[in-house]
C-alpha cells in the first residue's frame, strides 16, 4: 500500500520531489549558494542510504534517521555526522511543516571536541617572510599578501575574497566586510602592519574602487578553491605541511586570547552571533594559557612565597 502526502491525499510525493520543493524554498529565502550546495551534497548521501529517489517521503521516520546515523559512522567523524544531521533535519522540518511526514525529534549525537589546529610561531615566520619583489612572480607575492591579510583579520576565506578596494578605509584603518556566514555586514579594524602591506600591494595590483582586492586572473571575484590551492602550493614551497586557509582564522583567535584580548571583541571580529564558538576557542587553547601562568596568577604575583625555601617544623 502506497503512503501518501498527509496534506494532499490525492498526491503521492517522493523524497526527491519533496527535496526539490525544499530547495526552491531555500532559494526564495535567499540562502547563500554555499549553504544550498551543502544541503544538496548531504541530501545526495541520504538518498543513497534510503535506496534512491523513488522512496516516498511519508516512509521517512525516526528509525530511518537512526539507521542513517549508523550508516554514516562507518564513513565519517562524529562532527561530520552532526553536519549531515543539521542539513537533513532542516529538510525534514520543512516536510513536517507541510504535513508530508509526522514530526519527530532529530537530536545531534555527542561528539568529542578536537583541538583546532593552528600555525606555530615558527611556521608563521616562514610563511610571512616577505619574498624578494624583484625576483618573485606576482602570484607568490599576492599569496604572501593574502596570508598576511588572513592572519591580521581572522576573516573566512569567502569574506576575504569578497572585499573590494572601496571597502578598505586606510584613513581610519577600517575594513568593511560585506559577505559573512551570518549574512551581516561588519566593520573591523585594519592593523598598521596590514595597512602598509595592502598599500604596497595595491600600488602593484592597481585597479578601481569597484575591483576585488584579491581577484582571479580576469579581475573577477576569485574562486575559493583556486585560492586554497594557491595557498597549499605556497605553503608546500616554503616547507610548511599545513595548508588550510581556515588555520589562519584559528591562529588569529588563539593569538588574540594568548595576547590578553577579551572574548567579547573577539566575537565581534570573527563575526559570530554569540559567544558559543569563542568559548570553544578558550577551552581548546587552555593548555597554551598555562604559559606564564605564575606571572599573572594573583597569588604568585604578590611574591609572598619562595618555592626554593625549605620549610622546617619543630
Amino acid at each position: 500500500m502506497k503512503k501518501i502526502c498527509l496534506s494532499n491525499p490525492d498526491k503521492v510525493i517522493t523524497v526527491r520531489e519533496c527535496f526539490e520543493n525544499y530547495i526552491i524554498k531555500c532559494t526564495v529565502r535567499n540562502l547563500s549558494a554555499s549553504t544550498i550546495v551543502c544541503y544538496k551534497d548531504h541530501y545526495r548521501i541520504f538518498e543513497q542510504y534510503i535506496g534512491g529517489q523513488q522512496q516516498l517521503i511519508s516512509n521517512i521516520n525516526e528509525e530511518t534517521i537512526n539507521g542513517f546515523i549508523l550508516y554514516l559512522r562507518t564513513r565519517c567523524s562524529d562532527i561530520t555526522i552532526n553536519s549531515y544531521l543539521r542539513s537533513i533535519r532542516a529538510f525534514l522540518n520543512y516536510a513536517s511543516e507541510n504535513e508530508y511526514i509526522k514530526p519527530f525529534l532529530i537530536p545531534f549525537i555527542k561528539a568529542d571536541k578536537k583541538i583546532k589546529e593552528t600555525y606555530s610561531d615558527e611556521e608563521l615566520k616562514v610563511l610571512l617572510k616577505k619574498p624578494n619583489i624583484k625576483t618573485c612572480n606576482f602570484t607568490e607575492y599576492k599569496t604572501w599578501v593574502f596570508s598576511n591579510y588572513l592572519l591580521a583579520t581572522g576573516n573566512r576565506i569567502s569574506s576575504a575574497l569578497n572585499v573590494r578596494i572601496r571597502d578598505l578605509d586606510f584613513d581610519n584603518s577600517l575594513i568593511q566586510i560585506n559577505k559573512s556566514k551570518n549574512r551581516k555586514a561588519q566593520i573591523i579594524p585594519l592593523s598598521s602592519s596590514l595597512v602598509s602591506i595592502l598599500k604596497e600591494y595595491l600600488s602593484y595590483r592597481k585597479g578601481s574602487d569597484e575591483d576585488y582586492v584579491f581577484c582571479n586572473t580576469y579581475g573577477d571575484i576569485a574562486d575559493i578553491r583556486t585560492y586554497q590551492e594557491m595557498l597549499a602550493r605556497y605553503n608546500k614551497k616554503r616547507g610548511v605541511t599545513k595548508t588550510s586557509a581556515h588555520l589562519y582564522r584559528h591562529t588569529f583567535a588563539k593569538k588574540w586570547i594568548l595576547n590578553g584580548g577579551d572574548i567579547f571583541r573577539l566575537q565581534k571580529l570573527l563575526g559570530h552571533s554569540d559567544l558559543t564558538v569563542v568559548k570553544e576557542y578558550v577551552n581548546l587553547f587552555s593548555k597554551d594559557l598555562s604559559t606564564g601562568f605564575d606571572q599573572f596568577n594573583p597569588l604568585d604575583s604578590l611574591g609572598l612565597y619562595n618555592n626554593n625555601k625549605k620549610i622546617k617544623f619543630n
